[in-house]
């Protein structure tokens, strides 16, 4: 279950979540060919500017959970630390990207193509999933006092 785990981890947090928000932070041209984010002219200036912050950020601290992944499959008992801390900062990012972007639409700010919301939302969900399952794992595998 752990090499399992270890791989989904690497796959979906490394892969596809730290490395798009990477890759948003340092070449933006690339991430809107790549579609990983919206032009700027296609989203409310305000928008924008929020999903670059929020990328630079997320490059900076979002790397806890790839690393939880990597230490799985080596059997490092130090993944449960990183799992907690990488898991509370995805539930974070997931929780607050689904949050802000229902808001924001609500007001009926513009902030993407309806299909790329849907996915966007599909992605944020997994992502919170995910999170709670290896915070949970990572408790669990904790030593009791």
């Amino acid at each position: 279950m752990e090499l399992f785990w270890g791989v989904i981890l690497i796959i979906f947090t490394l892969l596809v979540c730290w490395l798009g928000q990477s890759i948003t932070t340092f070449a933006p041209k690339l991430a809107v060919k790549l579609e990983l984010t919206e032009q700027e002219s296609e989203v409310d200036t305000a928008f924008y500017a929020d999903v670059r912050g929020e990328a630079i950020w997320d490059t900076m601290i979002l790397w806890t959970l790839p690393v939880t992944g990597i230490l799985l499959i080596l059997n490092n008992t130090l993944w449960a630390y990183f799992g907690l801390v990488g898991g509370g900062s995805y539930l974070y990012f997931a929780g607050r990207g689904i949050a802000t972007r229902m808001s924001l639409q609500r007001r009926g700010i513009r902030i993407g193509a309806p299909g790329k919301l849907k996915l966007f939302y599909v992605f944020l969900t997994l992502w919170g999933l995910i999170a709670v399952v290896t915070i949970i794992m990572a408790a669990a595998a904790l030593p009791l006092p």
